[in-house]
């Protein structure tokens, strides 16, 4: 199994203590915890993308290029690239900007987004946002992979004749995940390109997210895809770890119950009453370090996923979230990574090679080109090694 630390930069007060710091720090902490995650060990650091609420997130690109600037080995993505609001010409050329700097570490993950509130702000109807997902989605794939692109209009994107975005991907097109929360219309995206999937497994009972990578796998086998790249990601809920649970839920409870309390809003709720609800039946990693081991054990038992991610509490003191995952790297991770082997961006995984690769030897750079850019099944023929 792999790791991820997940930011999406929430804004907001601690609810039982009142402390909000200045968006410049708490901008700072997200660029210094991608620092600490790669020099923890963490496999990569994702910051999310929101255009309405209390969130510092809404320009992701400008977070990961400063993260690009102080690491050096650690995985780069996204939770999640709003695509269905974003003009597909304008990532490409972002987001290969970010590849280039971090030396072709990016993985980029895709999604309609959560907020219903996006929308009108881009001039866009919500009706239509699997559709402008689905229709940017196989514009940017052309972008990445091609040069000199015609593209006809449709009514979520415009015309594109002889367009070459720049600048290119560092060494082919960079991975794609497809997030998934509440349907299967993410779920199918990916199986139909047959790109990996990103189970948000963040607020509904764990049941419904099996249901997503189900019908994921499904769909992956129905259109003739390996499934051995067919890798799932996973989020969780809160992250807080003490020396046991009962001081965990004594330590953090209040905190959790006045931010459900204070966040449930329609389409973004949380069905779990309470702290003892959401450690026994949701998705919160909070207890002991033995008590995260065996929730992300169940989490793997139903998802079988690759990539578990974490998000820790930010509403907390900055040095309280450091104790948490500095013990989740040394008590947690090498457990679970024993125990639930991938082959995640190691051997057997044509991206692994991504950020190898000098963007200035071209004949080595070419191999890993054209297999980034092969079509999963056509690279499981030269691939032997087994997830």
């Amino acid at each position: 199994m792999r790791f991820q630390i997940l930011d999406i930069v929430p804004y907001v007060q601690n609810p039982v203590t009142g402390r909000l710091v200045s968006p410049a720090e708490r901008l700072d902490q997200t660029v210094e915890f991608a620092r600490r995650a790669e020099r923890l060990g963490f496999d990569a650091f994702a910051v999310g993308e929101r255009h309405a609420g209390r969130f510092l997130s809404s320009s992701p690109t400008v977070l990961l290029g400063a993260i690009a600037a102080v690491t050096s080995t650690i995985r780069l993505q996204t939770g999640v690239t709003v695509l269905s609001v974003l003009d597909p010409v304008r990532v490409a050329e972002d987001y290969a900007t970010i590849d280039q700097l971090s030396r072709g570490r990016l993985d980029l993950t895709i999604g309609k987004g959560n907020e219903a509130a996006q929308f009108p702000l881009f001039g866009l109807e919500i009706d239509d946002q699997w559709e402008l997902l689905a229709d940017r989605y196989a514009l940017l794939r052309r972008l990445w992979r091609e040069t000199e692109v015609d593209w006809e209009a449709t009514p979520y994107t415009r015309a594109q004749r002889g367009t070459t975005t720049l600048p290119r991907p560092y060494a082919g097109a960079p991975r794609v995940w497809h997030g998934s929360a509440t349907t299967l219309a993410s779920a199918a995206l990916a199986a139909r390109w047959g790109d990996p999937l990103f189970s948000a497994n963040a607020i509904q009972p764990l049941h419904n997210y099996a249901v997503l990578v189900q019908h994921y796998r499904d769909e992956v086998a129905r259109r003739g895809h390996d499934p051995r790249f067919a890798y799932v990601g996973a989020g969780a809920g809160a992250l807080f770890i003490a020396d046991t649970t009962q001081q965990a839920r004594e330590l953090y409870g209040p905190v959790y119950e006045a931010l459900i309390a204070a966040t449930n809003v329609p389409g973004n709720n949380s069905p779990f009453r309470d702290i003892d609800h959401a450690i026994a039946e949701g998705p919160a990693l909070v207890g002991s370090p033995q008590q995260v081991i065996d929730k992300i054990g169940r989490f793997h038992g139903a998802l079988g996923h690759d990539l578990q991610s974490i998000s820790l509490p930010t509403t907390l003191p900055v040095e309280q979230q450091v104790e948490l995952v500095e013990r989740f790297a040394a008590e947690v991770a090498p457990v679970a990574r024993r125990e639930f082997p991938s082959t995640l961006w190691g051997q057997g995984d044509p991206y692994a090679l991504r950020p190898a690769v000098s963007g200035g030897v071209e004949a080595d750079a070419a191999a890993i080109v054209d297999a980034a850019s092969a079509p999963v099944g056509r690279l499981a023929e030269s691939q032997g090694a087994a997830r």
